[in-house]
């Protein structure tokens, strides 16, 4: 973990090592000055010499400034090492992520990943932070003060080995058990997170449906169990407080007694007594900071180790050693292919799926709802790897191709259509990021955007809003075919990715492909049959199996599900869907 942790300082390494010796000059500063005081009492006051008080103060002025300077230019350093190392951890982690196949991203949720960039890394950052000013400067300090001590008096300077040694034990105790409880508090975040995303994400659907006193039920039992696990950690944590002050002040207490004595009895002179207290407080102080060390330390170890599973995690896909850099053709093949979500799955969701689909047909895919329809497309643009047999694009395995070769030759038109902010023309260019104007508009006017475009009053130029709130479901779809359009792919997928359209504007938008895009591979995959029927060939999905693949006539002729499916929509019976398995 360590290891791993360390590889993110690069480029602050300097500022790493340039606080801990601006620390350590500082407590060099501080430790000389309770021995210029004892001097000052001792050979100035006692003795009458005002000149020696004189040099002694000036003394403890300019090396009272030098300590200063330390201080300002630990903090300094301190704090850029810190931030540093935080912006790196963030940057590592967010880098990893895009390397993410969607296998990994479930596996830690979109909450769990947000929770450990921010609180996560903060918690990192601060430990950090503290390691290297705080930790380094109250150890130093505790080293150079006890010998001090043990050299002015080895009978006072037990007294502070044994408040040493009782602390030491009593936070070996407590720190075990606060850890148990900060190592489950990050996962409440968690949950914590999950809950507001949704809610603010889906806002329009909780007002719809005035769920807002469920949510806000549901809001308050995540606080309230993070709440909980908090107030159980903390209240162990709480007890150091009270533990070290009442450690402080019967240290103060015992030294002052055996040393009024041994000041009476001439053993100690009074100047080496008013520098062992203060040394006392060095010793104390710095414990009580390194406490606070071991706290933070002890939180921030929870936040690690789920950042070091981020930074340690690989994409469960991967490029070959020799990639192919090319797709020669949209030419598709599934042979014999299954696949599983999860390996432990008692049933794969695709089952022996095999069939061959030539370059710049028009392949439609029907089915009931949990027919695997997407499963079957996901497997094109290889966002999952099959779990036994191939799929084939362009006559080579996809697992033989550059990821990125792949995906920018196979454009996917999501079931869920996301815009991000920014102008319209900023979210086409997402298909090509050199597309000229021209080239955007042509490609919204194949996708029947073109018009409702030009009718805003900023044209091309319009903002939308973040998730693209501020246009409707049908003119977010058609935007993002015009995205997947200017990647002027091999194969374009269509993921129900026309159902907020009406079928006119569908049928356009089928015609214009035909004409516009004829070697391009197009799958449409479609809850309508108008969607499907002009298709070249069309494929019915049946529980993860193919039930069917034929024209619309062959079909009509030979398969019951898409028969049932056609007369259920054409004889107005309702959604041939209905009662389906989700």
């Amino acid at each position: 973990m360590i290891k791993t942790l360390g590889k993110q300082l690069y480029g602050f390494r300097k500022d790493s090592i340039l606080t801990p010796c601006f620390m350590i000059l500082e407590v060099a500063m501080e430790m000389i000055i309770p021995l210029m005081m004892a001097s000052i009492i001792d050979n100035g006051v006692e003795a009458g010499n005002i000149n020696h008080i004189y040099q002694m103060g000036i003394y403890m002025v300019i090396i009272a400034g030098v300590g200063l300077f330390a201080g300002l230019m630990g903090g300094k350093y301190g704090s850029r090492a810190s931030a540093g190392f935080a912006r790196n951890l963030r940057r590592a982690m967010y880098d990893n992520i895009q390397t993410f196949s969607f296998a990994n991203i479930d596996k830690f949720s979109t909450a769990g990943l947000v929770t450990r960039m921010t609180t996560d890394v903060t918690n990192i950052q601060m430990a950090y932070q503290m390691i290297l000013r705080m930790c380094i400067r109250s150890l130093i300090s505790f080293v150079v003060a006890m010998c001090m001590a043990f050299l002015i008096s080895p009978r006072l300077a037990s007294v502070y080995l044994v408040a040493v040694l009782v602390l030491g034990c009593i936070l070996g105790m407590l720190i075990p058990k606060a850890m148990k409880y900060f190592n489950n508090v990050f996962p409440k975040y968690d949950d914590l997170n999950e809950s507001v995303q949704e809610n603010v994400s889906a806002i329009r659907v909780v007002k719809a449906f005035v769920r807002e006193d469920y949510e806000r039920e549901r809001f308050s039992k995540a606080s309230n169990a993070l709440y909980g696990m908090f107030v159980k950690a903390e209240a162990i944590v709480a007890l150091n407080g009270p533990i070290m002050q009442t450690t402080v002040y019967s240290c103060i207490l015992l030294i002052s007694w055996i040393g009024a004595k041994m000041v009476v009895n001439s053993e100690l002179a009074t100047g080496e007594l008013m520098s062992l207290f203060a040394y006392c407080m060095n010793i104390l102080m710095s414990l009580m900071m390194l406490s606070m060390v071991f706290v933070m330390i002890t939180i921030s170890m929870a936040s690690a180790k789920r950042i070091v599973e981020v930074l340690n995690e690989k994409s469960s896909l991967t490029n070959p050693d020799n990639p192919v850099m090319e797709v020669v053709d949209g030419s598709i093949s599934f042979e014999h292919v299954y696949f599983n979500y999860h390996e432990t799955a008692e049933e794969p969701v695709l089952k022996d799926i095999t069939l061959n689909i030539h370059s710049g047909e028009t392949i439609g895919i029907i089915g009931g709802t949990g027919s695997s329809k997407t499963t079957l497309a996901n497997m094109i643009s290889r966002i999952y790897d099959v779990s036994e047999g191939s799929v084939k694009v362009g006559g080579r395995d996809v697992r033989e191709y550059d990821l990125e070769t792949l995906r920018n030759q196979v454009a996917v038109v999501l079931q869920k259509n996301v815009l991000f902010s920014g102008t319209i023309l900023e979210n086409l260019r997402w298909g090509d990021m050199n597309a000229t104007e021209e080239e955007c508009i042509h490609a919204c006017e194949l996708a029947c955007a073109d018009e409702f475009i030009r009718s805003f009053p900023d044209g091309y130029n319009t903002y939308i809003e973040q998730g693209g709130t501020n246009v409707s479901g049908g003119q977010k779809q058609r935007i993002c075919i015009a995205r997947a359009l200017l990647k002027k792919p091999k194969i374009l997928i269509l993921d129900d990715s026309t159902s907020a359209v009406d079928t006119a504007t569908d049928a356009r938008i089928r015609k214009a492909f035909r004409e516009e895009i004829p070697n391009t591979t197009k799958i449409i995959i479609a809850q309508r049959i108008s969607s499907v029927e002009q298709a070249d060939r069309i494929i019915v999905m049946e529980d993860g199996a193919i039930d069917g693949f034929g024209t619309h006539e062959e079909l009509l002729a030979s398969n019951e599900i898409y028969k049932d499916i056609y007369e259920s929509q054409t004889g107005g019976s309702g959604d041939f869907d209905e009662g389906g398995d989700n």
